[in-house]
């Protein structure tokens, strides 16, 4: 996607909340990069053996 942008003036920003997945940029940038990770702990991982049942 390209998007051009010419004459912006940005006189104030507020943000009331920011989200588990959040970018916020005004200007220009040659390439942005996702990345993502899980911060859960490993004791609160549920593993279940799941048995099908049968008719």
């Amino acid at each position: 996607m390209e998007v051009h942008n010419y004459g912006l003036h940005v006189a104030n920003v507020q943000i009331d909340a920011i989200a588990a997945s959040s970018v916020f940029l005004i200007g220009d940038n040659d390439s942005i990069v996702l990345s993502s990770f899980f911060d859960t702990p490993p004791e609160s991982y549920s593993i279940l053996n799941l048995v099908p049942l049968g008719a």
